[in-house]
């Protein structure tokens, strides 16, 4: 498996970037929405960039599918799910839509890690 071609991570490390600049610009948010969509969008994109530069390190995938995971239910858990008005209502949806991508398409990379794991060279001592 070679560094910076799995689309997987591309896909996971896209939707963090989009929830940042959505909470950033373009999105109304709480306080509360915001961090939480800062902070997990931010965790996305940093656990991209590992798992872009180091394929087959399935410790990596579980955490990125995990923050995919935390970003979903972050409407429920930060109680912005709950507005009903459209100017809110886009932070829930942003969150929903971008959580559930990286929490799939990570999925989806859980086995070629793990593949990759168990064809790689031991370490020569």
């Amino acid at each position: 498996m070679k560094r910076w071609t799995r689309w997987e991570d591309y896909v996971a490390l896209a939707a963090g970037l989009f929830t940042v600049l959505a909470a950033l610009i373009w999105t109304t948010t709480t306080p509360l929405s915001m961090t939480l969509m800062l902070v997990f969008g931010g965790l996305l994109i940093v656990t991209g960039v590992f798992n872009l530069s180091m394929p087959g390190t399935p410790w990596l995938e579980y955490a990125q599918c995990a923050v995919g995971v935390l970003l979903f239910v972050s409407p429920w858990v930060g109680m912005y799910a709950s507005y009903s008005t459209m100017t809110f209502a886009s932070a829930s949806w942003t969150s929903w839509i971008a959580g559930i991508i990286a929490a799939i398409v990570t999925a989806a990379a859980f086995k070629p890690a793990m593949d990759a794991r168990q064809h790689r060279p031991a370490h020569q001592h």
